[in-house]
């Protein structure tokens, strides 16, 4: 007999009044996210590369909580172009954000593919983006006493940064460069907690991750050179219909949310699914792996990061 999947869920406080941005907001987990967070009552800024999937995803949305107060932006991530233009968009606009999620992500093209601006695509979109959209949206952030919620992913637990070749310019390996891009975020969003504590930010930050779910990450994707779903993905559907191991889109969502809006979620904390290899189930707190404990990594990798894209926290106003 088979199981079915499990239903779990969490309560999300009201939270009119408060501004939230979640990228990676047009699909999947970041709909998902978008949505837990718009019912609540946030206006939810959702910035999307696709114009087409992001007001398919308001529509999605407003089916379900008609009066969600949602507004589109464009957002590639992979050019530091449109990150900065956003940036000085929602700055224009002075309205504070109480809370960001930093979820967009790219996954193991078969061939290196690089960003606009020459980064090798999974360091250059999952970290380098969303490491200058953070610093670019600062000054909102400080304002709005932000909560950050930046997503890893199962692949951190092993890997590392490759120092000497961040961009893959010598040899690529796909999944190597997803688990580099995944320890960046992670060890990005630890390290903006300590920066914000040090210099008096009034911004919180903590990590999560949604474990294993069947997302579009390994499914066809023709703009990462994917022609067609991978064995990997057609397992974790069939596994997840079934309730065995891994989680569903729907508690993926859950460790992020528990991050960004939980009143008890700490700062500097790790978030995911809390079955045997967190891969799925219930969201809870978990021990940072490995990868993620460098602080010396975190602070060197911050210092990469401002010499690549040319910004900084120091002087993000755009």
């Amino acid at each position: 007999m088979e199981r079915m999947p499990h239903h779990d869920d969490i309560t999300i406080e009201d939270l009119a009044g408060k501004r939230a941005v979640v990228t990676g907001a047009s699909d999947g987990i970041g709909l998902g996210i978008a949505t837990r967070l718009a019912a609540a009552g946030a206006d939810v800024v959702m910035p999307v590369r696709n114009p087409r999937k992001g007001e398919a995803a308001v529509a999605t949305i407003r089916e379900q909580h008609p009066h969600a107060k949602l507004t589109l932006e464009e957002l590639d991530l992979s050019s530091l172009a449109s990150v900065t233009a956003l940036g000085q968009r929602l700055c224009a606009e002075g309205a504070p954000i109480h809370l960001l999620v930093n979820n967009a992500g790219v996954m193991a093209p078969p061939d290196r593919q690089t960003t606009a601006d020459g980064f090798e695509l999974q360091f250059g979109t999952n970290h380098l983006g969303h490491f200058a959209l953070t610093a670019l949206l600062l000054p909102l952030l400080k304002a709005g006493r932000a909560r950050v919620t930046s997503q890893t992913s199962v692949a951190a637990r092993s890997g590392a940064i490759n120092w000497d070749d961040v961009n893959w310019e010598h040899s690529y390996d796909g999944m190597a460069a997803y688990r580099q891009s995944k320890i960046a975020v992670g060890l990005f969003g630890l390290e903006l907690r300590r920066r914000s504590a040090a210099a008096g930010w009034g911004i919180t930050s903590n990590i999560s991750h949604p474990g294993v779910a069947p997302t579009s990450l390994l499914a066809a994707r023709p703009e990462v050179g994917r022609a067609k779903d991978t064995v990997g993905v057609r397992l974790i559907r069939w596994f997840s219909a079934r309730g065995l191991i891994v989680g569903t889109v729907d508690s993926a969502t859950l460790p992020a949310l528990v991050a960004v809006t939980s009143g008890p979620a700490g700062d500097g904390k790790f978030y995911g699914p809390q079955w045997p290899g967190h891969v799925g189930g219930p969201p809870g707190e978990q021990s940072l792996w490995k990868p993620l404990r460098d602080n010396e990594n975190a602070a060197r990798l911050w210092t990469v990061s401002e010499e690549l894209t040319g910004i900084t926290f120091a002087s993000a106003t755009p």
